[in-house]
């Protein structure tokens, strides 16, 4: 790789030192600090970290984080990958991921849905993975139609290739003025956001996994890669069998998106698949923790798409955990509890904590819910009997249930 300008060296060293002092002193992982020294020092420097390297950028609504960790570890199979895998998904975080692996010819950033256009413009991409997009932290957010509006405008007139999963009407309809499109079939659980048609506003018509706007011309693009429940077909039609150790379709579908952006890479499913198969868990997702005789499964959720996918992988015979915040991660705004349907709940012990554990306990008992109201994750965890248990907490919450457990990864 070029070497940097010296004023980018002195400020990506600098970087990285206070990133180290934030983790040696207990503050943080360092992956926000230390990029944001960087780029007060030389506010140039991610473009000039991103030169020379093959960069692919992950944006969606959720999933972000787990596909680029699945997709990094497949292209450890080309070389080394720099990457954000902690989630710092802003371009702090991205200075931070680049500057740790300076030397890595390749890069996977996951980014956050509105920097995706300021951080494509910024490092030149050659691969933009887009995903899913839906209402998520509505008191910060734009509405997820400026959201695909603002991903058309940036990927308009550049060579990127996207990969972009057509099954979700504004993902197709962002992604649809790339020069080089792949689509992958990966699937959409969540339709609330996406029953009126983003180019004219009129109704979406579906039959399946089909969809067609009834009043123009927009519709489903013919998939080149598509999610076969637990296989993926490829372009030339051979169907390889995912076999993750990731649960749930969610993770299926993550799966597929990242063996295209593999191929994207020039990297052959036969030699992706089985690193993503060596992927356990994702900066404390679907990790489990013991503790005092109990087995606890982490799960992070954090808005009406992510709680549908949370409880499909939950385990409907065991006791389960929610814990909701509403810091500045998470949003401040928690609205968006009453378009969960949380009947599924229905006849499991629920015990309720988080900072906002009485704006989810009203949503439950409006939805017949029964359920245990508690002080602290501590005095939850602690009134479950030893065993098995589910846990789904949102962003911060999330963070604060993997500190009581040493931030198990």
């Amino acid at each position: 790789m070029t070497q940097l300008p010296l004023r980018a060296q002195l400020a990506s060293a600098l970087g990285r030192t206070a990133a180290t002092l934030s983790r040696v002193t207990g503050r943080g992982d360092g992956s926000v600090i230390g990029g944001r020294v960087g780029l007060v020092l030389e506010p140039d420097l991610l473009k000039q970290l991103a030169r020379d390297r093959k960069l692919a950028l992950v944006s969606a609504t959720n999933g972000k984080t787990t596909t680029t960790r699945l997709i990094t570890s497949a292209l450890t199979e080309l070389g080394e990958v720099a990457t954000n895998a902690f989630g710092a998904n802003m371009p702090a975080g991205h200075v931070s991921a680049l500057s740790a692996n300076k030397a890595a010819p390749y890069g996977v950033l996951e980014v956050d849905e509105k920097y995706l256009p300021e951080v494509l413009d910024t490092t030149g991409a050659s691969v933009v993975c887009l995903m899913n997009l839906s209402r998520d932290q509505m008191d910060r957010a734009a509405e997820i139609w400026l959201l695909a509006q603002r991903w058309r405008r940036a990927l308009s007139g550049k060579p990127t290739h996207v990969i972009a999963n057509c099954d979700d009407p504004l993902v197709t309809w962002g992604a649809s003025t790339a020069a080089k499109v792949t689509w992958v079939a990966g699937g959409q659980r969540w339709k609330e956001d996406s029953w009126s048609c983003p180019e004219c506003g009129g109704p979406l018509d579906r039959k399946g996994a089909d969809w067609a706007c009834r009043e123009c011309t927009f519709h489903r693009p013919e998939p080149h890669w598509v999610l076969d429940d637990d296989a993926v077909i490829d372009p030339r039609g051979d169907r390889w069998v995912l076999d993750l150790q990731l649960p749930g379709l969610a993770n299926r579908s993550n799966g597929a998106m990242a063996l295209a952006v593999a191929e994207a890479f020039g990297l052959h499913v036969q030699s992706a698949l089985p690193r993503l198969r060596e992927v356990t868990s994702v900066a404390g997702r679907y990790t489990t923790v013991q503790r005092d005789g109990r087995a606890a499964r982490l799960l992070l959720s954090k808005n009406p798409a992510g709680w549908l996918e949370a409880f499909d992988v939950s385990d409907p015979a065991l006791p389960i955990i929610l814990s909701v915040n509403a810091q500045g991660p998470d949003g401040r705004d928690t609205s968006w509890l009453w378009d969960v349907d949380y009947r599924i709940l229905r006849g499991r012990p629920v015990y309720v904590t988080g900072e906002r554990r009485l704006d989810l306990a009203l949503r439950l008992d409006v939805a017949d819910v029964p359920f245990q109201l508690c002080e602290s994750f501590t005095e939850a965890f602690n009134a479950i009997p030893p065993g098995r248990l589910d846990v789904i907490a949102n962003y911060t919450a999330f963070q604060q249930i993997r500190s009581e457990f040493g931030r198990a990864v």
